[in-house]
């Protein structure tokens, strides 16, 4: 039985929309995974979205291999959860800044003062991770 790969996605990105806690998994140059707790949101172009450090590992890791995969939970842990995976592509500084606003306005809201946010960034080298989403699931159920 063949799977509509697009509804997966869809259903996929709207569980991400609401749900921030994932853990990310990254491959080492030697080809074993790396992971990392992150929060999540998705962009308006539906990519899957993750704020780090240029200077992070998993950066590092996505630079040289640019694939990830996230697994997404709820805030009780048990219960509803997905996975995606894709490519990755990474926005640096400046490019960075507006899209790093948004990722933050998606999880938390209105920050109250945008002037220290952005200057955060900025002393932090902060980075955003860009997954474009090939594969969502679970599809199948055991």
């Amino acid at each position: 039985m063949r799977h509509d790969v697009a509804m997966e996605t869809k259903k996929a990105l709207d569980f991400v929309r609401e749900n921030h806690r994932a853990v990310l998994v990254t491959l080492r140059q030697e080809g074993t995974p790396q992971t990392s707790p992150v929060l999540v949101a998705v962009d308006d172009a539906g990519h899957v979205v993750i704020s780090t450090r240029q200077t992070a590992m998993k950066t590092k890791h996505v630079r040289r291999d640019p694939r990830a995969w996230v697994c997404v939970l709820n805030d009780r842990f048990f219960g509803g959860w997905v996975q995606v995976s894709g490519s990755v592509d990474v926005v640096d500084l400046p490019e960075a800044m507006e899209p790093l606003v948004e990722y933050y306005r998606a999880i938390s809201g209105e920050h109250e003062d945008w002037d220290e946010y952005r200057a955060a960034m900025e002393r932090e080298q902060r980075c955003l991770l860009r997954i474009s989403v090939e594969r969502a699931g679970p599809d199948i159920h055991g």
